[in-house]
């Protein structure tokens, strides 16, 4: 069981791989969860607009898409995420790219271990774990 880092059409960013594994499997385990193998593709805003329209009939750009391949307490899944726009909410947000990148990264983990930010209230709930989640994040990798 692996965390493994993928770049589609870009240049894969620069994380501290170990050290964001290691953070995500931190994260995981706080919700009770083990972490399988989980594959980050990180692309353009072109590349997330492809598999949006193709897998799940959306016709817009997103950050991030994940697909739960979860069984039991063990997380799996494939999260694309969009570096275009990860940049671009760091600019709208004014927040510094490299937080919403790893904001951006947790927030899949977040999906996979069952939060949602969809519904009434949800949007709120998964900013909150998404702070916690932050305020564990390594030092190496701020």
């Amino acid at each position: 069981m692996a965390i493994a880092y993928y770049a589609e059409d870009i240049q894969l960013p620069a994380i501290k791989k170990k050290a964001v594994s290691g953070w995500i499997k931190a994260v995981a385990e706080t919700y009770g969860k083990k972490t399988g193998d989980i594959s980050y593709i990180f692309c353009s805003d072109e590349k997330i607009l492809e598999v949006n329209r193709q897998y799940l009939q959306h016709d817009y750009y997103t950050d991030i898409i994940t697909f739960d391949y979860t069984e039991g307490n063990k997380i799996s899944g494939d999260l694309f995420i969009s570096l275009d726009t990860v940049r671009t909410n760091a600019e709208t947000f004014h927040t510094d790219y490299n937080e919403e990148l790893h904001r951006t990264i947790i927030h899949g983990i977040l999906h996979l271990c069952g939060i949602n930010d969809k519904g009434p209230g949800e949007r709120e709930i998964m900013e909150e774990n998404e702070n916690r989640a932050l305020a564990i994040l390594p030092e190496e990798c701020r």
